[in-house]
């Protein structure tokens, strides 16, 4: 059985594979991890297709934070996780927003290079600091 940070990794996975094949379906995109990767737990296909749903408003809320950056300049790594941060933070009433800034951060660690960690970190933490 997987836990939380696994299938939150899941989601990720997924979004970063979204950005490759944006015109396929969610379920194909899906189908393809699932036949070739591992089984997808049922809170990465609902975090991955919600975030795909909202992601008009997610990205809105990204661009107001990159400070000098625009989204299409974004390394598609980082994209995904702050896509799945946000919609964490935003729509997933079971995450604190602690915890989804600290794991897009451990994703970060783990998918992107070595200054991508603090950037996602500062990214999350001046939303975060906005909405208080």
């Amino acid at each position: 059985m997987m836990n939380r940070s696994q299938m939150r990794e899941q989601a990720f996975l997924l979004l970063f594979e979204k950005e490759f094949f944006k015109e396929l379906p969610c379920s194909d995109v899906e189908e393809i991890f699932d036949e070739n990767v591992q089984p997808l737990s049922e809170y990465a296909k609902t975090a991955f297709e919600n975030t795909v749903l909202h992601t008009e408003e997610i990205d809105g809320n990204i661009e107001k934070y990159l400070k000098g950056w625009k989204i299409a300049r974004l390394a598609k790594v980082n994209l995904a996780v702050l896509r799945l941060a946000f919609y964490e933070i935003l729509f997933e009433d079971t995450v604190p927003s602690g915890v989804a800034v600290n794991e897009a951060v451990e994703l970060a660690k783990k998918y992107a290079g070595s200054e991508d960690p603090a950037f996602i970190n500062g990214v999350l933490r001046s939303y975060l600091r906005d909405k208080e």
